[in-house]
């Protein structure tokens, strides 16, 4: 059940003056949450075939995202288990090997309102730096890398778990550290199960 408070939100997001571009396109905003959801996923934006298809993750790092995660697809759309909230809710654009940044003006005008429609969530789990970096604690002195915050994702969970994105851009990244996939991932399932768990 989606709720009727984010289906106004969903409304609200197409009829902002700053999305104008993307509603005269006949895009619509790409997220899926529910009163329900047990699980909070943050990533980046979507990408074109997430923009085109309306649904997030539909992709090749869809696909590597849930065999970590231990779900299969319809278990993932299923808005009661998973509410699926990127950075930007519209696909960005290109901008130089991958996808262009999030707008951050965006997070910080319409994750507070959604983020209150989702008073069940058990586990959030943040997909890659610009989720990590919004919602994660800021460290003392500089900031952490990717690497760093990743490693250390025991300091948050298990509430919270960072992790590297999916995309096929990290695949050199997750062979030099062999531990994500060895340690962190059967965790993260472990976790995954437990949050949806009656």
């Amino acid at each position: 059940m989606v709720g009727e408070g984010i289906i106004a939100l969903r409304d609200a997001i197409m009829g902002d003056d700053d999305n104008a571009h993307f509603t005269a396109l006949g895009w619509e905003p790409v997220f899926a949450a529910s009163p329900a959801s047990r699980i909070l996923l943050v990533g980046q934006a979507p990408g074109r075939r997430a923009q085109e298809t309306g649904i997030p993750w539909n992709d090749p790092s869809g696909d590597t995202l849930l065999g970590w995660l231990g779900v299969d697809r319809a278990r993932f759309h299923d808005p009661d288990a998973f509410a699926i909230v990127p950075m930007d809710f519209y696909f960005p654009g290109k901008s130089g090997s991958g996808d262009a940044p999030p707008r951050r003006a965006f997070a910080d005008r319409w994750h507070p309102p959604l983020l209150e429609l989702l008073p069940n969530v058990r586990l959030t789990i943040l997909a890659g730096a610009h989720a990590q970096k919004y919602y994660l604690p800021k460290p003392p002195k500089g900031s952490l890398s990717v690497t760093e915050t990743v490693r250390s994702w025991r300091d948050n969970a298990p509430v919270v778990v960072p992790i590297v994105h999916p995309s096929p851009l990290t695949i050199g990244w997750r062979a030099k550290n062999p531990w994500f996939e060895g340690e962190l991932v059967p965790e993260l399932r472990a976790l995954v199960a437990a949050a949806l768990a009656d």
